[in-house]
């Protein structure tokens, strides 16, 4: 359909400039900045295809990262890479990407791909001038980030990857600790399973909407005793609020995040037992919450001052006779092979104890800082 529309407006306007026509093309389009910088980009061919590749390359690379992560770098002039990294996510988190540079008009491109068993798909992908990006999550699994700097870039660089959770917290003043009881854990013997998660709070303290939404309904009956029902997101979850000792919503009232629902209590079968607030989120059925209301903090990135004084240079060699490539920035983690003391490698940035490298053979992996030795 947009192919449509592109061609008969350009019809249309044959006798305009280009510049006008690619205005217009870009209207219906709508090209990523990526997209769009590859399509002006007028300069040498070779590094032009060197940075495509090293972009296709990053398409089916398997490093995986936990949440938060930082690396700190630099892109060199005469060096095309691109940096990716497999995340696994869970339905309610926000992924958050973003590249931070110490040269003001430096063009970095960042995409979000959903993995599967066919062709990853792209979900989320930079704006002309952005250098963050951010995607929320809708089903679990796992994602790839992919960062590449414009041809050519002289930058250093701190990657910063985290999540944060689609919803805010739902009892005032409390937060991650204050969870206490989870998904899954048995109830009544073993005959169900807790479909929600408990936060634990003295009597009377406020529930709060943790979304704009509108209240569906509310009442004082069955296991959740005194309960509020929201809807949010266009009525895509239900969000359940149970045991209250008091209500304070309405059917019908339309909230915003932060509005006072009611009051931590422990009615219906919670009577009798500590006061909590039962929290649950219905989709097609039940869903785990907790991914939707818990915090993870990140840490603070380092001084954008380049590699460490013992990693001045970007070729990498190894201390011994050979050294195991890492999955992941962990000695738990998977190999992905081994570098042999006579390989060479490129040294794409640090994380901590470990070394984000790219081998002779164009994989990328982690290698332990204590095992490399620069050349």
């Amino acid at each position: 359909m947009k192919k449509r529309l592109a061609i008969l407006f350009l019809a249309i306007l044959s006798f305009a400039g280009c510049s006008k026509i690619t205005q217009l093309t870009d209207t219906i389009t709508n090209p990523s900045a990526r997209e769009r910088y590859a399509r002006d980009y007028n300069g040498d061919e070779l590094l032009f295809g060197q940075w495509q590749t090293a972009y296709d390359a990053a398409l089916s690379d398997s490093i995986e990262v936990g949440l938060p992560y930082i690396e700190s770098g630099a892109f060199k002039q005469n060096t095309a890479t691109a940096y990716s990294y497999v995340l696994k996510m869970k339905e309610g988190e926000i992924i958050e990407a973003a590249v931070e540079l110490d040269s003001v008009g430096r063009r970095v491109f960042i995409d979000i791909y959903k993995i599967s068993a066919a062709t990853p798909k792209k979900v989320e992908e930079s704006k002309m001038g952005q250098t963050a990006v951010s995607h929320s999550v809708d089903e679990s699994g796992n994602y790839k980030v992919i960062i590449q700097p414009e041809i050519a870039a002289s930058a250093h660089f701190n990657i910063v990857l985290s999540k944060s959770p689609l919803y805010g917290f739902p009892v005032a003043g409390k937060g991650n600790s204050a969870i206490q009881s989870f998904w899954g854990f048995e109830r009544d013997g073993g005959k169900r399973k807790h479909e929600g998660v408990d936060i634990f709070a003295k009597k009377g303290t406020p529930v709060v909407a943790v979304s704009d939404g509108i209240i569906s309904d509310t009442g004082d009956r069955g296991l959740g005793g005194k309960q509020v029902w929201e809807r949010v997101d266009n009525f895509r979850y239900a969000i359940y609020y149970a045991h209250l000792n008091e209500i304070n919503a309405t059917p019908g009232m339309r909230v915003k995040k932060g509005d006072t629902l009611g009051f931590v209590g422990n009615t219906g079968n919670a009577k009798g037992g500590p006061p909590h607030l039962h929290f649950g989120i219905y989709k097609y059925g039940a869903v785990d919450p907790l991914p939707f209301i818990y915090t993870t903090k990140t840490p603070n990135a380092t001084k954008l001052n380049g590699f460490s004084k013992q990693f001045k240079n970007v070729v990498l060699g190894i201390a011994g006779a050979a050294a195991n490539l890492r999955q992941q920035p962990s000695t738990s983690s998977p190999t992905i092979g081994t570098i042999q003391k006579n390989e060479k490698a490129t040294l794409l940035g640090e994380h901590g104890d470990w070394l984000h490298i790219r081998t002779s053979r164009g994989t990328q992996a982690f290698l332990h800082k204590s095992v490399a030795k620069a050349i």
